[in-house]
């Protein structure tokens, strides 16, 4: 029967093909317009962990003094470094990992090649197996690394490309601000959707070219990139007892009991620093997880979320107008319908008949709407925005896209085929 159905709608769009047009350009630019903002909205708000976000928490303690103290309030968003060091020491979770974002000049040994400066960060060993960076070759420095300062760096393929033309370059050297690093692994091409991980160096930056142990770069006194808050005059604010945050240290505990003790281990660390005078304020930590964090954090833009209710206003206009062209093409064909009707065609069948017409106006609009969202989402991918690479239609997205044109259209569809269906045959019978 649907068949027979979608039979007779093809028909009656080659009767009247100006209409249909509109009708189907009216749903195709509506579902283009939310489709492309919907996918960058999909995409932003995605989660960067499947599978593991669950697991991984972002550490807070407040380690200021009482000036300007309020009851509370959120303690700040980073670590000062003594306390950073102190957390990793006590290795207390399954993994941990305390980071800052740096900048460094690499001095390649090709003559072709001048002097560059690399986007960097300065960390520690679990860094890479809590955020599941992928190794194209080699891999993470050990924990030793981290206590004895080793000289060692992990690059990134794009860096390791173009310092040697190749990939296998474990055991070779780089050399950083004057410094010799011996390569120990090489990241495969990694993007995660956010650069949750420090929110300070950019929300939707790409990830860095140069890691190194955070201990070796206090050593070799490598620039620091990112904020850092200090609450009183300090000579170097990145001195080990500076009183200065700007380290993030995140955890990795596989359970809600392992994260309520954590929690509970550091409001003990809290109270044993304020007992020894570091700290003044009560104990005030947070442990967020990874979504709570980026919630918290707000790092869906607000030019998106707008983008896509005015999107989704657009395609509500584009209903409305195909409602009005549904109608009048439904009325236009009540003498059509008054002969079936006499014929014995009952309300339901004519309902069905007509919904299904929508719905096959609804197809057309969709496919011709997933062209104008990926048109759209070229369109975004050239605006000089820093997420602008990450929205791509996956398959979901994809799907969602036609789902959308044909429940729509159907929506659309319904109250003029309700109002196509009263047609009373002895009427439209006389006036034949």
């Amino acid at each position: 029967m649907l068949g027979y159905y979608f039979d007779l709608a093809i028909r009656s769009f080659r009767r009247n093909v100006a209409m249909t047009v509109l009708m189907v350009l009216a749903i195709a630019f509506g579902v283009g317009a939310s489709m492309t903002t919907l996918t960058v909205l999909y995409v932003l708000s995605g989660d960067p962990m499947p599978g593991k976000s669950q697991d991984l928490y972002y550490v807070q303690l407040d380690a200021r003094d009482l000036e300007g103290f309020e009851p509370g309030e959120e303690p700040q968003d980073q670590l000062p470094r003594a306390d950073a060091e102190a957390l990793l020491r006590a290795r207390r979770a399954d993994r941990q990992a305390m980071m800052t974002g740096g900048s460094a000049a690499i001095e390649p040994e090709r003559a072709d090649l001048d002097p560059f400066f690399a986007r960097s960060r300065w960390t520690s060993a679990d860094f890479f197996s809590m955020f599941r960076v992928p190794f194209a070759a080699g891999s993470a420095w050990s924990a030793d690394d981290d206590t004895t300062a080793a000289r060692v760096a992990v690059i990134s393929r794009e860096l390791a490309e173009k310092l040697f033309g190749a990939v296998e370059v474990v055991g070779k050297t780089v050399r950083v601000d004057g410094n010799e690093l011996r390569i120990v692994g090489v990241i495969d091409r990694w993007r995660p959707v956010s650069h949750f991980y420090d929110l300070n160096t950019g929300t939707y930056s790409a990830p860095e070219q140069l890691f190194v142990p955070f201990s070796t770069s206090r050593d070799l006194e490598l620039e620091h990139t990112g904020s850092m808050n200090c609450w009183n005059i300090a000579e170097d604010p990145r001195a080990l007892g500076a009183p200065c945050e700007w380290i993030q240290f995140w955890v990795e505990l596989d359970s809600r009991d392992e994260a309520a003790a954590y929690r509970d281990f550091l409001v003990s660390y809290s109270e044993e620093q304020r007992a020894a005078g570091r700290f003044q304020r009560e104990p005030n930590v947070r442990l967020s997880s990874l979504t709570q964090w980026l919630a918290h954090k707000e790092v869906v833009p607000d030019d998106v979320r707008l983008q896509t209710w005015l999107a989704l206003g657009f395609l509500l206009v584009c209903l409305v107008n195909t409602v009005g062209l549904l109608l009048t093409k439904f009325t236009r064909r009540s003498s059509e319908i008054g002969v079936r009707r006499a014929l014995g065609a009952s309300k339901r069948t004519i309902f069905a008949q007509l919904l299904v017409e929508a719905g096959t106006i609804g197809l057309a609009g969709g496919i011709l709407g997933l062209g104008l969202a990926w048109l759209g989402l070229w369109a975004v991918e050239h605006q000089p925005t820093p997420y602008a690479g990450l929205a791509k239609l996956d398959l979901a997205m994809l799907v969602t896209t036609i789902v959308l044109a044909i429940v729509s259209s159907l929506l659309a569809g319904l109250v003029p085929a309700w109002r196509g269906c009263q047609v009373t045959p002895a009427i439209q019978l006389k006036s034949l």
